[in-house]
């Protein structure tokens, strides 16, 4: 037992000193304990939430989702800014980009931006924790739990290890998605008399399919590309992008096309 939890500390010992030491010290990134944590309370309010609330009426959270939801905008939208502005400056490449581990402005701030992106992931716990106090149980979906949660893990990772280079590519996408994503959101959160302006919903999951596309051939090119960016990483991104272009697809197809059929 005592050796077990001797490899278990040396794997952890090594996880944490081969990381970009600029990002060490901020929030949850020196070591993957409260990412770990986090994502195991996660799991726990998905199972216990939906049976505390089961024989209790529905909370009533419109203001905490319009202020929520906009606010996610907000941040969304300067994500975007941050990632478009400095990957400008510093002269990225789309198709080849290592990362500047250097402490140059434009290095850091790349690194920042990465870290508010990992970061946004964390809040975005948020929307499941929604879901449930509102009583919206068919929400909570495979799609829905593995979109919110693993995806944490891929940018603790990208943050604790190449913050920047090439991942500058999917915070950027995902940021103007997501700044789409929570304006309709928020739109909806304002009542019912909002719907007849909401009629480009079913086009947020279009625009989910073709980031992950780009996401695909993104990191697909740059696997047999001689480019010095790990390749474990862009394994990573695309492994990931498929599972998810699978569960997006199924959902577009159950929701839009299937319903179209029956009609």
């Amino acid at each position: 037992m005592a050796s077990a939890w001797q490899s278990v500390l040396s794997v952890h010992q090594r996880i944490v000193d081969n990381g970009d030491k600029r990002t060490d010290p901020w929030l949850l990134v020196y070591s993957p304990v409260p990412v770990a944590l986090i994502f195991l309370v996660y799991l726990c309010v998905v199972w216990a939430g939906p049976r505390l609330m089961k024989h209790r009426e529905p909370v009533d959270l419109k203001v905490v989702l319009i202020v929520y939801n906009f606010a996610m905008v907000g941040l969304s939208g300067y994500m975007f800014c941050e990632f478009l502005v400095t990957s400008w400056l510093s002269s990225y490449s789309l198709l080849c980009q290592p990362v500047d581990y250097s402490n140059s402005p434009l290095a850091l701030r790349m690194a920042r931006a990465c870290w508010w992106f990992f970061f946004s992931k964390v809040i975005e716990l948020s929307d499941t924790i929604f879901f449930i106090l509102r009583k919206k149980d068919s929400q909570l979906t495979v799609l829905h739990i593995f979109h919110h949660g693993p995806l944490m893990f891929n940018w603790w990772a990208g943050i604790k290890y190449v913050p920047g280079g090439q991942s500058f590519f999917i915070g950027l996408i995902n940021s103007f998605i997501h700044a789409v994503m929570y304006s309709y959101y928020g739109l909806a959160a304002l009542g019912p008399h909002m719907q007849k302006y909401l009629w480009w919903k079913r086009y947020l999951t279009s625009l989910q399919l073709v980031q992950l596309i780009l996401f695909l051939l993104h990191s697909g090119y740059n696997l047999f590309a001689d480019c010095d960016f790990p390749d474990s990483m862009n394994l990573l991104v695309f492994t990931y992008c498929i599972t998810l272009f699978v569960l997006f697809g199924n959902f577009y197809y159950q929701s839009y096309l299937r319903k179209k059929k029956q009609k």
